[in-house]
């Protein structure tokens, strides 16, 4: 079976036993204590919790979804049989509508009846001081006839929350042998039926199903490959790297081909490259490509191939990247450009010493002076590297950066980081503020064009490149739409509003017909921002908001909008620079 053959059979057996296959949600997630969406259960978590009705939205209490996820915790076990940046997770889930005993019956069926694999052995929580062992999955292996039944600690079978807080629980783990006889974990069936507060505390709540299987390692095992690399989805990638990289090592085209493929699903969902947060860790993914790319010698062109051989496999599947495939390619070569020329002089420079070991300080100077990424001088380097000391001397640097920043700017933060608002310095902040007023004319903009005065906004993500305004409706927009909305608010922004701020107690707030939509999150006295015509006094825009804001919306500039897409069950998401 190929790789979509063995997606397409996990959906249809799901489907028949009572679940509601649902697509996949963005890589950019609304959950704000992530950087991106690393399972598929995140946009599930408010179902879990009893904040969402799964009846409601997907006339089901049952689901099951592939997701695309990204995972940077073992960023530097890539290359190896089956660890991946990218990966696609299979999944099946369930909010109060069946218990251990259905799930662990489910996972068994699809493994051995339905693919006719061997289960090896599984794993179950053995407990410890903070929540006891898991004997009633313990007993349901037993009943199924499962001889080998592990019992793990907690860091191997408690799954935590995505994030500070959330539901989580005990793991039972599904192991089965490869072709080699080597025993790898396939399959996560996750028991959420403790929430874990801010404070560490675990609290009980009713059993809600998480499973969570890595597709590429599945067909590893079905295709009877020794590493997912080898694989079908992999195969016209890798042997095009193979013929432009006949040089360099096989870990070294693995890098790539995983670096690569993560970097095109993250710009096609929305994500850029920058300093901070989410864009520093695509900066870093696509500068350990690039300087691989520039030490064999190839050209901007390697790039173009890539993307579209990428583009052409996920072509049924992921249409978003063959749609967004000349922005992908753009936003790779500008990378690529910005980063060559210094690249490349330091490279020069770090051959020319031809150190054995890198000491950190040596390692710090090469970042610094040349911006050769950690993992490039890990690549150069014919020795050890000294991670840690070059951990130590940038937190250093970092010190003394903010020390010179206080003492320049009487004390006040240039960081910017209020959740959804993220700046690196006092250039960002300035870009991030207009983006956050243009987030209010959007969402003005959006109510007045769809006719829908129920539109509320879900959350929004904000940084110097981009916005990103989350709205409850419940389809696509047409393109009729999108334009309509555009235009309408670069038509507030040339109006040159004015934007008014006043304190008030949050009851008197809201009779003053001031907008809110984060119930139970604000204080008793809040700000109110009025975005208004100081001609006529008309009124465009009051909500609730924590700021900051431009005093004219003429500040702004222009307004492009990027992309309109679900985010989750009757959420939309505009993407816009």
């Amino acid at each position: 079976m190929t790789t979509d053959e063995i997606r397409q059979k996990f959906l249809e057996f799901f489907e028949r036993n009572g679940h509601k296959v649902v697509p996949s949600s963005s890589l950019m997630p609304d959950d704000p204590s992530v950087l991106f969406t690393t399972a598929g259960m995140q946009q599930f978590k408010p179902y879990y919790t009893g904040a969402a009705d799964p009846i409601k939205d997907f006339g089901s209490k049952n689901i099951a979804s592939c997701q695309k996820c990204v995972r940077t915790s073992d960023i530097d076990s890539v290359g190896d049989e089956s660890h991946l940046t990218f990966f696609e997770m299979l999944g099946n889930f369930s909010f109060g509508g069946y218990g251990k005993k259905e799930a662990i019956q489910l996972g068994y069926d699809f493994i051995v009846k339905e693919l006719g694999l061997e289960i090896s052995s599984v794993s179950i929580f053995k407990g410890d001081s903070e929540t006891p062992a898991d004997e009633e999955s313990e007993k349901i292996w037993q009943e199924i006839g499962m001889k080998r039944i592990i019992k793990g600690k907690r860091e191997d079978n408690f799954w935590g929350p995505t994030g500070n807080e959330g539901p989580c629980g005990p793991t039972t783990e599904i192991y089965i042998k490869n072709i080699d006889g080597k025993e790898i974990e396939i399959w996560n069936i996750v028991f959420n039926e403790y929430y874990k507060d801010c404070n560490g505390r675990y609290k009980k709540i009713p059993l809600g199903i998480d499973t969570g299987m890595g597709l590429e390692r599945l067909v590893m095992i079905l295709q009877k490959k020794t590493s997912v690399y080898g694989i079908d989805i992999f195969e016209r990638l890798m042997g095009y790297l193979k013929e432009k990289t006949y040089n360099a090592n096989e870990r070294i085209i693995r890098i790539i081909a995983d670096h690569l493929r993560a970097a095109v699903f993250m710009i096609a969902d929305g994500f850029l490259p920058s300093n901070t947060e989410a864009g520093y860790v695509l900066r870093r993914i696509l500068r350990r490509v690039i300087g691989q790319v520039k030490l064999i010698g190839l050209s901007d062109k390697f790039f173009i191939d890539c993307v579209k051989i990428i583009g052409d496999i996920y072509q049924s599947v992921y249409p978003e990247i063959k749609r967004n495939e000349a922005e992908i390619i753009t936003v790779i070569n500008n990378e690529s450009e910005k980063f060559g020329r210094a690249l490349e002089a330091g490279i020069k420079e770090f051959k020319k010493e031809d150190l054995k070991n890198v000491t950190g300080e040596k390692a710090f100077y090469y970042y610094q002076t040349f911006g050769l990424p950690i993992d490039i001088i890990k690549d150069l380097a014919s020795g050890n590297v000294d991670e840690k000391g070059f951990i130590e001397e940038f937190k250093k640097h970092q010190e003394i950066s903010r020390a010179g920043a206080e003492k320049k700017f009487g004390g006040h933060g240039l960081a910017l980081d209020t959740g959804e608002i993220k700046a690196l310095n006092e250039e960002e902040i300035k870009q991030v503020t207009k983006y956050h007023t243009a987030t209010h004319l959007l969402h003005a903009a959006l109510r007045k064009v769809l006719g829908d005065k129920n539109i509320s906004q879900r959350g929004s993500d904000i940084t110097a490149e981009r916005l990103r305004f989350d709205f409850s409706f419940p389809r696509k927009l047409t393109e009729e739409e999108k334009k309509k909305i555009e235009d309408l608010v670069n038509e507030m922004i040339k109006m040159n509003l004015s934007v008014k701020k006043e304190e008030m107690p949050y009851e008197e707030a809201i009779k003053s017909g001031a907008l809110a939509f984060f119930k139970g999150k604000y204080p008793s006295i809040v700000s109110v921002y009025t975005i208004y015509n100081p001609e006529n006094n008309e009124v465009f825009s009051k909500e609730i908001c924590g700021g900051p804001h431009v005093n004219e919306t003429g500040e702004i500039g222009q307004i492009k909008i990027l992309k309109e897409e679900s985010s989750s069950a009757g959420v939309r998401r505009i993407k816009a620079a």
